[in-house]
């Protein structure tokens, strides 16, 4: 689109931006067309890539570089026999550009297509290239230099035969370079070598010393993208701790409680913005949030809150998601922590001492983040000094910088536990009501760090909170009206958290007229196709579970809203699968969040759901979520169906013959929760239909009894399989018992560590009438039996006197000498546990 006229351009070339744009353009049409290029055009626009790749312009032989990849992708490798070859010779050029501009386009075709290079399909070309590219490890430009490491280090993860067979040549040209003056070419040398102990540690434990002395130093280099790869050597290995000498320890430690503190972080973390609340948050600023669906498990001994055990810790700085040398460095105290717990402590203590009383802020801060890191492996050694600590910690929470109060946030969440576990005065009080100031503070990262450490006390503390109720309360119902966007989300999980940490102690009137009004309020003012929904949705879900009745004035707006979201979502997949050029997939979360939320109504409502359902056609909706194609929606219906079953039966009976092939069908292990689910309905089925179950016991017998005896099955599986099968076995006897030898002795070992309750009850009580029926069953692992019989702290006395029968008939059965000589394998705990309740 030149002007015409006297001027001729056409004389000028055109400049840099120009033709690096045209040909970032002529990739795109690649992309999209190469297919339909006529061939003489696709051969020209080939050779012209060749031809000019070593362009005087860096910028241009970047862009030509793309542009060959781009064409290589296009399953172009095989029908481009000469691109490699050709690329290969201009290495050799004398000329700079054009072996700069030939490895720059290798090393992209190296990270795209790295297993097609090693493959059979184009004779391997990897034999060639790898030693080819470490000829260049020595060449006199460090450009040239860092191409050739990086080429090379595309095929160390994969461990390519052909670098296997050169490995040791490898591993000698990367100690050359290692003091490199080019910080790109230190780079992935350190790269080279965390990969490495990665694949091929046998290769670097004779030169485990020298290494170890080299990442000390590069873990300090003033190049911090260096020091953040040499930083990810301390992680890789943590994980094999024999090789970590600990006369290493104590200058690691150091080095990496100076990597906590970093100026550029401080920088980006807006370490001079202190109030900030009323500005609007930017979108981008939001993470996705992903739904965790719900999957049904069973209480257990002495185990912490549910869930606790498998929650990732939240790091503190969320709004730097991308990874740096400060978290790096925090991660690898962590991992260090966790190998050399309490040896750890002597080196760290003095350090911390100097950092956590700094008069500087900035090395204050980055104290506190070293406390939090090595709170989880160190806690132990860290109890004596936690009664001074503490306190110090929740001073730091008023400290006058913000970045300040945000990681103390963090790291206190960090100490919990151990808060939690003293008398409450002393710590939780104090921490609780600072925590609580902190998330009404005017920074809106201490907001969101306070939210998040308030939720971790929540679910450390439990009904320990209750006596504060009130003013929690108050305190998260003022943050409502004082939240920008992100940390509204954040809210919503501090409160669903709170609602599943006290419970019913939650349904108290004066707590809902705080709690109910804002949450209705924004509940009324998202639309239906807002993602926002999700958390709340969440949060409500919690609540109604906790409020139980004191839920039923909210529950009628927002069942029948989550009865419209199913069928909206449902819809809008229908039209697409039929007409997927006009329509686009809808977002089933919308749907999963509210099948999840309805199971919060069924099991905190119980009956009084009944007449929602009558009046909805939430059994048919249900009918087509239970086939749909995604199995986090099949994971959240099977709840919802159980949960159903056990509210209001009425309504699930006449579609059971439906149901069941459906539930049988689902038993498949290789989805856990899905299968977890439908495993859990099926036994609260059970228990509805009694000896009405005998038609559908096929449908599902042989899959239980197949998952129950597979190795590696998670826990929850199993123990919610061994409770359906024994409550297949509770309503039909008859059908169950024959396979009684097939299954009883993973079903005792899985069933031992539940705590007493109805399930366990059903059980239980189902294998002592599979017993009755077919004792030969369990003959062959009776100590199994007696163990899980002793397992019981308090059965109820009918369910007592079944165990007592079955024990003595066995013993009677025996004779004295054989039960004695039986009973001498037992363990003296399980001896004296059946000898005092049961007589034997």
């Amino acid at each position: 689109f030149l002007p015409c006229g006297p001027l001729s351009l056409s004389s000028l070339p055109p400049d840099e931006p120009t033709r690096s744009l045209s040909g970032l353009i002529l990739k795109n049409n690649v992309k999209a067309h190469y297919q339909s290029f006529p061939p003489p055009v696709a051969d020209f626009i080939k050779q012209e890539c060749l031809n000019n790749i070593g362009d005087a312009s860096s910028l241009i032989r970047a862009t030509i570089g793309i542009l060959i990849t781009t064409i290589a992708s296009k399953g172009e490798l095989q029908m481009w026999p000469e691109l490699l070859p050709q690329l290969c010779n201009l290495l050799n050029s004398e000329d700079y550009n054009t072996c700069e501009g030939a490895f720059g386009a290798l090393q992209k075709i190296c990270e795209d297509s790295s297993e097609l290079l090693d493959s059979d399909a184009l004779n391997r070309p990897l034999n060639i290239m790898i030693p080819k590219f470490l000829q260049f490890f020595k060449h006199c430009s460090p450009k040239i230099r860092s191409h050739a490491i990086a080429c090379v280090n595309q095929f160390i993860m994969d461990r390519a035969q052909a670098l296997m067979d050169n490995i040791d040549t490898f591993i000698e040209h990367l100690f050359a370079l290692a003091v490199d003056d080019d910080p790109e070419v230190r780079k992935n040398v350190c790269r080279a070598l965390v990969m490495l102990l990665e694949v091929r540690i046998d290769r670097l434990i004779p030169h485990m010393h020298s290494i170890i002395q080299y990442m000390l130093q590069r873990t300090q280099d003033h190049d911090e993208n260096v020091a953040l790869e040499a930083c990810e050597f301390w992680l890789t290995l943590a994980e094999q701790p024999i090789l970590l000498p600990l006369p290493s320890v104590p200058a690691l430690a150091s080095i990496l409680c100076s990597g906590s503190y970093s100026e550029i972080d401080i920088i980006l973390l807006k370490g001079d913005v202190e109030e900030d609340e009323a500005v609007p948050d930017s979108e981008q600023d939001i993470k996705p949030r992903f739904h965790k669906s719900r999957t049904v498990t069973l209480p257990h001994e002495a185990e912490r809150p549910d869930g606790s055990e498998d929650a990732e810790d939240d790091d503190d700085d969320d709004a730097l998601s991308d990874w740096n040398l400060r978290k790096c460095s925090a991660a690898a105290l962590d991992v260090l922590a966790n190998v050399f717990r309490e040896e750890l402590l002597p080196h760290l203590l003095p350090l911390l001492k100097g950092l956590l009383f700094h008069p500087e802020w900035v090395v204050k801060e980055s104290g506190i983040l070293v406390l939090g890191a090595i709170a989880e492996g160190c806690m132990q050694g860290m109890v004596p000094y936690l009664p001074e600590l503490i306190p110090h910690l929740i001073q730091c929470l008023s400290d006058k910088k913000a970045l300040v109060r945000s990681i103390a946030c963090w790291t206190l969440s960090r100490y919990a536990h151990w808060v939690v576990s003293q008398p409450p005065d002393m710590h939780l009080k104090p921490l609780m009501t600072e925590l609580l100031k902190r998330i009404l503070d005017g920074n809106k990262r201490v907001q969101e760090a306070a939210c998040s450490a308030f939720a971790t006390l929540e679910e450390e503390a439990c009904t320990e909170l209750v006596p504060y109720l009130s003013y929690i309360l108050d305190t998260l119902v003022f943050a409502f009206g004082k939240y920008q966007h992100k940390n509204l989300l954040i809210l919503y999980d501090a409160i669903g958290t709170l609602a599943d940490s006290v419970g019913h102690h939650l349904n108290q009137p004066e707590y809902i007229q705080k709690l109910m009004p804002p949450l209705i309020q924004k509940w009324n003012e998202l639309k239906d196709e807002d993602k926002d929904l999700f958390p709340l949705l969440e949060c409500l879900s919690s609540v109604a579970t906790a409020l139980q009745s004191g839920f039923l004035p909210y529950c009628e707006p927002v069942y029948q809203r989550c009865v419209t979201l199913v069928q909206k979502t449902l819809a809008q997949a229908m039209m697409y699968t039929q007409h997927p050029e006009q329509y686009e997939a809808p977002d089933k979360d919308f749907m999963i969040v509210a099948l999840d939320l309805l199971s919060g109504l069924a099991e905190g409502l119980g009956g009084h759901v009944e007449q929602l359902v009558a009046r909805s056609n939430i059994m048919t909706l249900l009918f087509q979520c239970m086939q749909d194609s995604m199995p986090e929606v099949r994971q959240s219906s099977f709840a919802l169906l159980g949960d159903l079953t056990k509210a209001c039966f009425i309504h699930v009976k006449p579609c059971i013959a439906e149901f069941m092939p459906i539930l049988g069908t689902n038993l498949n292990p290789e989805f856990i929760s899905v299968c977890n689910n439908a495993t859990w309905a099926i036994g609260e089925i059970c228990m509805q239909m009694g000896a009405e179950m005998q038609p559908y016991v096929q449908m599902v017998l042989n899959n239980l009894v197949e998952i129950i005896n597979r190795p590696n099955t998670p826990k929850t599986l199993l123990e919610n399989t061994a409770i359906t099968i024994g409550r297949l076995g509770y309503v039909c006897p008859q059908e169950v018992a024959p396979m009684l030898q097939q299954f009883i002795r993973p079903w005792c070992t899985s069933l031992r560590n539940i705590r007493d309750n109805e399930e366990k009850d059903s059980a239980f009580r189902g294998i002592c009438m599979m017993i009755g029926v077919n004792p030969g069953g369990v003959v062959q692992d009776f100590i199994f039996f007696c163990d899980a019989v002793a397992s019981w702290v308090s059965p109820k006395d009918d369910l007592r006197d079944m165990f007592y029968k079955i024990l003595h008939g066995f013993k009677d059965q025996v004779g004295e000498e054989n039960w004695q000589q039986f009973s001498e394998q037992f363990p003296p705990l399980l001896k004296e546990r059946l000898a005092a309740f049961y007589g034997v």
